[in-house]
């Protein structure tokens, strides 16, 4: 099969779908693999290591864009939906229910496009995870930043000094996003409250995280409790494929401390509060109600080198299924992967995602 590494072109997107050594294991197989020119430098690839593995290098992106099969990162831009085609497989993030228009690109052409974040492996979504446990460590490490008096934060230490009190941490869902947020946020000193809906895993929660992390069920009654206190506020729910439910509400504002911090890890997929809206690395915040916002949707990309290689590793084996045999075959014989299956022949084939947009429900063809 041609497999195409296209270069991201998302502002300030640093990583790259696979790597010079996942290239090697592609071309060992017999596939062909074009990298587009300068795909993997921000991530320390050079195009001469993905020569030295096999790759054909491209100066151009509709050349790579032909491959039969496209593995990115990120969505794609509206530069690059000219390059969609019917017969054309597109595996990357697509965090479809938050863009409608991009939606309507992938139907009109046909492409059948393959979401990272819906890929399942009994009740996991292996794809997504590794950059959730990098982007929920990195929600601490951003929000105690921000919480820097120079940086219009409130100017308390999450840690704390003896005699004086740690921050107060909030996250809102234990998952693979949030249970690293309160691991960092607890190594870090401070006080952690983590809310969650699963029992079973605010059992877990509880035997596996450091003592000064409680968690508590997600209510709006417990929610409301917790913002009067709140500190650092980390935003870290998912439904697959849907939309996030806007958790904490504009009005919900007026009770948190002026130069708080909010950090929505949940962005990409809408947001868990009403007040966000994506940003970027280059102006990663905003205020709202006199509450920091830190809304970067690709939160990753500020490391990029830990990020390529996790996502890689995680990828690697579902890309040389496919080429190894065919769209069909390999998602019968991976049904999780056919959970990742979004758009197929101009149809929304996963059911929250059609919910999210409004769209009718095609029934997945390889379910």
């Amino acid at each position: 099969m041609h497999i195409g590494v296209p270069k991201e072109i998302k502002p300030l997107e640093t990583r790259v779908s696979c790597t010079p050594s996942g290239v090697r294991h592609l071309v060992s197989g017999g596939h062909r693999v074009m990298v587009e020119s300068g795909a993997g430098e921000c991530s320390g690839f050079s195009d001469d290591k993905y020569r030295r593995a096999g790759a054909v290098i491209s100066d151009s992106p509709e050349e790579v864009w032909c491959s039969e099969l496209v593995v990115k990162v990120k969505e794609p831009l509206v530069e690059e939906y000219a390059f969609f085609r019917k017969d054309q497989i597109l595996f990357t993030f697509l965090h479809l229910a938050g863009n409608a228009e991009l939606s309507g690109a992938l139907l009109a052409t046909g492409v059948t496009a393959i979401a990272y974040e819906t890929v399942q492996d009994a009740g996991r979504l292996p794809l997504l995870a590794p950059m959730s446990e990098i982007a929920g460590k990195m929600s601490v490490l951003m929000g105690g930043y921000y919480l820097a008096h120079q940086h219009g934060g409130e100017g308390i230490l999450l840690g704390g000094v003896p005699g004086v009190l740690p921050a107060r941490v909030v996250i809102l869902g234990g998952g693979s996003a949030g249970m690293p947020a309160a691991r960092g946020a607890a190594a870090c000193g401070a006080d952690v409250t983590v809310l969650e809906l699963d029992q079973e895993r605010m059992r877990y929660l509880e035997s596996s995280l450091p003592p000064q992390v409680h968690t508590l069920y997600s209510t709006e009654q417990h929610i409301d409790e917790q913002l009067g206190s709140v500190d650092l506020l980390v935003g870290a729910v998912l439904v697959p494929g849907a939309a996030a439910p806007k958790l904490i509400t504009r009005s919900m504002l007026s009770a948190v401390k002026k130069g708080a911090v909010f950090v929505d890890i949940s962005i990409d997929q809408g947001g868990c509060f009403e007040t966000s809206r994506a940003t970027t690395h280059a102006a990663p915040v905003f205020v709202e109600e006199g509450i920091i916002h830190y809304c970067v949707s690709n939160m990753p990309a500020a490391y990029p080198r830990t990020s390529t290689e996790a996502l890689s590793g995680a990828t690697l084996s579902y890309i040389r299924r496919i080429a190894d045999l065919g769209l069909e075959s390999a998602m019968i014989m991976m049904p999780g992967l056919a959970d990742g299956l979004n758009v197929w022949n101009g149809n929304i084939t996963h059911r929250a995602l059609a919910g999210s947009l409004g769209l009718p429900f095609f029934e997945n063809p390889f379910l």
